[in-house]
């Protein structure tokens, strides 16, 4: 008996395998990449509906492909709606956040509880940014991928290093040398002061700017 529901297991996963990977594509989304919170909620239900009926036998698996069915439409008819009322899609989706704007970080967003500088130094250092001089626009995008706007190379500015061996405080006043706000890179061009406030965000580290041009 228990081999027989062993076997039967492994039948309802093969069943209900195949039915996610056909609802998956019925969505029309490729990848986990582009997925937003909405879509991995009902990512997360389809995985709770379509779990039980891989081992319970009390549960039909046509109990499970229905509302799996239902998800869908569900899906299809939620995002059909928020396509034509904005509040919906934002309810939904959340809004983009921008994180840089003419080399500087957008300290409004500070207070943002998803608001981590660290994980953005790494988005932008997986972008081959090497410092904020070099960025006009930086967004970030509901489905948390960044979008980038670059400056020209002759547009290229001084900027807040990324990097961790130059992200760095200053031990001493440079001569004739921009520094950047640790924190919102904001840039000064003659610090009177390493414990100098920044006007900016009221932060008081400093790191030595760099201007140098994009590799891309």
């Amino acid at each position: 008996m228990e081999a027989e529901f062993i076997i039967e297991i492994l039948y309802r996963t093969c069943i209900m395998f195949l039915v996610i990977l056909l609802v998956l594509r019925l969505s029309g989304r490729r990848g986990v990449r582009q997925l937003t919170l909405f879509e991995v909620a009902i990512i997360l239900g389809m995985g709770s509906a379509a779990g039980d009926p891989m081992f319970q036998e009390d549960v039909p698996l046509l109990y499970g492909i229905t509302v799996l069915l239902t998800i869908v439409v569900l899906y299809k008819a939620i995002t059909m709606l928020s396509s034509r009322w904005k509040f919906l899609y934002e309810m939904l989706e959340g809004k983009s956040m921008m994180v840089v704007r003419d080399g500087e970080f957008e300290i409004k967003n500070e207070k943002d509880a998803d608001f981590s500088q660290m994980e953005f130094f790494a988005e932008l250092r997986n972008q081959s940014v090497e410092h904020l001089g070099q960025v006009r626009l930086a967004l970030l995008e509901t489905d948390a991928t960044l979008s980038i706007l670059y400056y020209n190379d002759d547009e290229v500015k001084f900027g807040l290093p990324l990097f961790p061996d130059k992200y760095e405080p200053i031990k001493a006043l440079p001569v004739d040398h921009p520094c950047a706000c640790m924190f919102c890179g904001k840039i000064e061009a003659n610090l009177p002061s390493i414990h100098m406030v920044c006007s900016r965000c009221n932060h008081h580290e400093w790191a030595l700017a760099l201007n140098t041009k994009r590799i891309s």
